[in-house]
């Protein structure tokens, strides 16, 4: 792309809705391509076996980057009891597989209870966290297992929908920072028989959930104007944020 004026060009949020196994980058660049805009970023990355909310910053939005990435998120979850993986979810490979007891609901709900309000976590291995300068996750490429630092997180809300052993579906209302797929996982052990997160989908990001979002591969079919209709403006923002401090 030629160098372009962001005085003449659009600028706002868009929500798109994530499909599973595209990143958060690919849609970043389907987005450039579309819109014919190339200063796009995005809130939250959400793993390519995730779906949902994906916020879309347009041109003069990245600089709002910082204080979107600070809000809450909620996610519709499951996570399946009997077997650990190496990345925690179903990305990943098998590192254990162990009988399920016959747990009651009191018993599912009690160790969903113990990772309730504030407490920490830590990060899983499979992350774009930075350790002197190298992406984790390249490093559990090597088979390699450093150590990390827990990390101060909370969990507002949640709420257990369905008991379907091996399989729990969930939603959890979580801070900035919070890895759902760890959460599974400690759940897992908590219980004694491990657990890995088999599904999730991110219904809200802040102020912004699934009512305005675009499905992702629309982004190729439906053209610029229909895309920039969508654009939640730097004015609505401001309203959105203003309702938000308030």
């Amino acid at each position: 792309m030629k160098r372009q004026d962001p005085d003449t060009l659009p600028s706002g949020i868009l929500i798109i809705d994530k499909a599973q196994d595209m990143t958060s980058h690919d849609v970043v660049a389907i987005a450039r391509g579309a819109l014919k805009i190339r200063k796009i970023g995005h809130c939250g990355t959400l793993d390519p076996m995730a779906t949902g909310v994906l916020v879309l910053l347009i041109n003069k939005a990245t600089k709002l980057q910082d204080k979107l990435m600070a809000n809450d998120k909620v996610y519709d979850g499951t996570l399946t009891l009997g077997v650990t993986t190496d990345s925690q979810d179903a990305e990943g490979e098998p590192v254990e597989t162990m009988a399920v007891p016959d747990f009651s609901e009191k018993n599912i709900k009690d160790a969903f209870g113990k990772f309730t309000g504030a407490f920490e976590q830590i990060p899983p291995m499979v992350s774009a966290i930075k350790i002197d300068g190298v992406r984790l996750y390249k490093l559990a490429r090597q088979g390699k297992v450093v150590e990390r630092k827990p990390r101060a997180v909370e969990v507002k809300n949640h709420q257990v929908h369905r008991i379907a052993s091996p399989e729990v579906d969930f939603t959890v209302d979580c801070t900035k920072g919070f890895y759902v797929r760890t959460y599974a996982h400690d759940i897992g052990q908590s219980l004694g028989c491990g657990a890995h997160l088999s599904a999730l989908r991110r219904t809200h990001s802040g102020k912004f959930d699934l009512s305005r979002a675009i499905p992702a591969m629309d982004l190729k079919t439906i053209g610029r104007e229909a895309i920039l209709e969508k654009l939640i403006t730097l004015e609505e923002i401001a309203e959105l944020l203003k309702m938000q401090s308030d």
